[in-house]
């Protein structure tokens, strides 16, 4: 079983070890639907037949000097029931396989949701957004088409080959070379006809991927292309992208445009009707049955030109299929630990020897490629030997240069990354010892980069405590000094804030993600540069606000702001990834340079 930090409740179950395996054991899950639509099939094929073969019957009746109206009659009374018959098998199997197409999209894309969500934060790094997205919504959405229409047709048509080699020894035995020759031969064109379309489909499943992963870059940093007026150059790179699909569509065009069984039809109808009008001139048939047996063979129209939609539909969908199957069998290496450590957190946190370097990249598969030593090829680890010590409801300040590693320590804490060598601990127990879960819900992280949902004001704030109470989020906005401009809104805690919150200056965003802290009542407060985008203003006022959170609470500020950093109980001084000095403000002023260069700097 892959690794994961996260799976939801009775995750959906799946074959991963090929498309094909993991398509099947999706539709296994509904047997009844590809059973009925499997009998609709051969019912639908096998009444099709019906109409060949009465028309003859009537044929026969109608010709001589004698009309048989009484069998005419007959025939056309069991046309019409065969018909009515095969009009309903044909709902219920388009039925069926509709319903089965959507259960499929369903439950794939709802496991590919929950493993997407258990992937660590290397795995995410090494994936462009925009890729990942058509892959979780174009790909996903073939998978619906591979089964409705694709499979249902592929089987319908695999019974209209089967039904003339059944039907036509009826007429006469040596009728059945030519169905059975014919299907023979189409059975290896077929073969050699997919061989060529599936990469050909593929390359236009990854050309459409790399074309959403170009626009969802661009969208994203909109504000960035539009500050450096680089919009025709962004442009430029779309139709560059747009071409290669186009491409990409063109070059499995080429290929279903040698469909060669286009050509073996013809011959087919021809040789039938030949072989028929022989057996006629030698009296061993009756005109009617040349009638019968010309329409039996004209069957084989249905599979030859369904077949050249209905097949590259299904290969378009095994390769969506593969896409998918990428992400949910790439690894992370990070487990949830469900049987790790879960104790109250009191807050004590010890870095030993810590050495972390980040590293991921893309190989042309797609596929996430991670250097698990952290340390990287060429470039210095993010840190290297750093060691200190929290002591439970201590104020820690961690203090550098820009790249010095500051934000790094956060992440190792909650084990968003994991370190390559060293220990990180939590209560004297290795975060790799903890349960995963049970680790995150008790430290609360603000960055600097807030990302607010698109959802209400209150839902935001609620996020970590979705079952908190309108008074408690109101309690929390109070605290973090966000309650009087979220009231002045028309909506007030009901008003939807647009994506990453950009309805909000970066204030009051930042006050939003403090709310959300103050409302989960972390064990350990990290505040990474969060009050940044506070104007002077109401700098007091949170500064108040995050003194009273720190109480009885481990706090850790990653901060330039001098107000904050004089008051903490122990600063960290980074350079370069490395612990430069550690005491407090009065000490390290007068026995590091390295600090007096940030405090001089930022004074």
């Amino acid at each position: 079983m892959l690794k994961s930090e996260f799976v939801v409740a009775n995750p959906i179950r799946s074959n991963q070890k090929g498309p094909v395996r993991w398509l099947l054991s999706h539709l296994q899950r509904n047997l009844w639907l590809v059973i009925i639509s499997v009998l609709g099939a051969f019912g639908n094929a096998a009444l099709a037949s019906a109409i060949p073969i009465y028309s003859g019957q009537a044929f026969n009746a109608a010709r001589g000097d004698v009309v048989n109206l009484r069998t005419i009659l007959w025939v056309s009374v069991l046309l019409v029931a065969t018909q009515l018959v095969r009009s309903l098998l044909q709902l219920v199997r388009n039925a069926g396989s509709e319903i089965q197409g959507q259960r499929l999209e369903r439950d794939s894309r709802q496991e590919l949701y929950a493993s997407l969500l258990g992937k660590s934060m290397r795995f995410h790094d090494g994936y462009p957004t925009g890729e990942m997205m058509a892959r979780a919504t174009n790909d996903v959405r073939e998978l619906a088409l591979l089964v409705a229409p694709g499979l249902n047709l592929v089987v319908g048509s695999a019974n209209f080959l089967i039904v003339p080699i059944l039907v036509a020894p009826s007429i006469h035995p040596q009728l059945i070379w030519t169905p059975l020759i014919f299907t023979i031969l189409y059975t290896i064109a077929l073969a050699q006809y997919l061989g060529d379309l599936s990469p050909a489909t593929t390359r236009v499943r990854a050309s459409f991927g790399q074309m959403n992963a170009g626009l969802t870059a661009a969208i994203e940093g909109i504000e960035t292309v539009k500050a450096a007026a680089q919009e025709h150059v962004e442009i430029k790179r779309f139709e560059k992208n747009a071409r290669q699909v186009r491409e990409a569509f063109v070059g499995q065009g080429r290929v279903e445009a040698k469909y060669l069984p286009l050509l073996l039809l013809g011959i087919a109808q021809a040789t039938g009707l030949w072989h028929a009008l022989v057996l006629f001139r030698a009296e061993v048939i009756p005109l009617g049955d040349v009638v019968s047996y010309t329409g039996i063979i004209a069957l084989f129209s249905f599979p030859v030109f369904v077949s050249l939609f209905a097949y590259s539909q299904v290969s378009s969908g095994v390769s969506s299929a593969r896409r998918i199957l990428e992400l949910l069998r790439s690894e992370t290496e990070l487990d949830r630990n469900d049987g790790g450590y879960s104790e109250k957190m009191r807050g004590e946190i010890r870095f030993e020897n810590v050495t972390f370097g980040y590293e991921s990249s893309l190989s042309t598969s797609g596929k996430s490629k991670v250097n698990t030593n952290g340390t990287g090829h060429n470039s210095r680890p993010a840190l290297e030997g750093v060691s200190f010590t929290i002591e439970a409801g201590q104020t820690l300040a961690l203090v550098g240069q820009t790249g010095s590693g500051k934000s790094t320590v956060a992440k190792l804490i909650n084990r968003i990354y994991d370190i390559s060598d060293g220990r990180v601990t939590v209560d004297g127990v290795d975060v790799r010892g903890w349960n995963i879960a049970d680790l995150r819900r008790q430290i609360s992280i603000i960055e600097q980069d807030i990302f607010l949902f698109s959802r209400t004001i209150g839902e935001n704030i609620a996020f970590g405590r979705p079952d908190a109470s309108q008074a408690e989020i109101v309690a929390a906005a109070q605290s973090a000094q966000a309650h009087d401009f979220v009231s002045s809104f028309p909506q007030g805690y009901d008003t939807v804030v647009g994506e990453r919150g950009v309805m909000l200056s970066g204030g009051q965003r930042q006050r939003i993600a403090l709310a959300r802290a103050f409302l989960t009542n972390p064990a350990v407060l990290i505040l990474d540069d969060s009050t940044s985008a506070i104007d002077s203003a109401t700098e007091d006022q949170i500064q108040r606000a995050i003194e009273a959170a720190t109480q009885d609470r481990t706090t850790i500020l990653i901060t330039h702001r001098l107000s904050q950093i004089r008051w903490a109980d122990k600063i960290v001084v980074l350079r370069k990834g490395r612990v430069a000095a550690v005491g407090s403000h009065e000490e390290l002023l007068e026995s590091s340079q390295a600090y007096r260069d940030i405090f001089a700097r930022y004074a």
